[in-house]
């Protein structure tokens, strides 16, 4: 994408600012998503079950818990793998929205892991369904 655009922006002859935007427009869209990989996500929850569902997520992922603390915006949930850093912040929105910041940095480097904070994100959401009851079994008749 980032190529095509830079493409277009090289051959628009006659047209240098709109091809300067162009390229602008895209490496800058590509880089920041790129650079930053922190992943964000608003849920129609209160923060305490926002909270509680991160908490299930990171069991079920195998991911230890560090700490947990209160902040003035919310609430900040560390933790980590064998080689990673998850800094999880909750903040209430409203009584009944929570915003959700994950952040996965790989231990030891500037490097951040938007997959991890993006699946993190994704079983928290997973764990936030309501769950159907289980199936009643009846006895079949012969």
């Amino acid at each position: 994408m980032r190529l095509l655009i830079v493409f277009l922006a090289s051959t628009l002859s006659g047209c240098a600012s709109i091809a300067i935007t162009l390229a602008g427009l895209g490496v800058g869209a590509g880089t920041n998503h790129y650079m930053s990989s922190v992943n964000y996500r608003t849920f129609a929850e209160p923060l305490q079950n926002v909270k509680q569902a991160v908490l299930v997520s990171l069991v079920k992922m195998k991911i230890d818990l560090d700490a947990t603390e209160r902040t003035e915006e919310g609430l900040v949930i560390r933790a980590r793998t064998s080689n990673r850093e998850i800094e999880i912040q909750l903040e209430s929105v409203t009584e009944t929205s929570t915003r959700m910041r994950t952040v996965a940095r790989q231990d030891g480097a500037l490097l951040l892991d938007a997959a991890t904070a993006a699946e993190i994100c994704a079983q928290t959401e997973k764990a936030l369904l309501p769950h159907p009851a289980p199936p009643v079994r009846t006895a079949r008749r012969s």
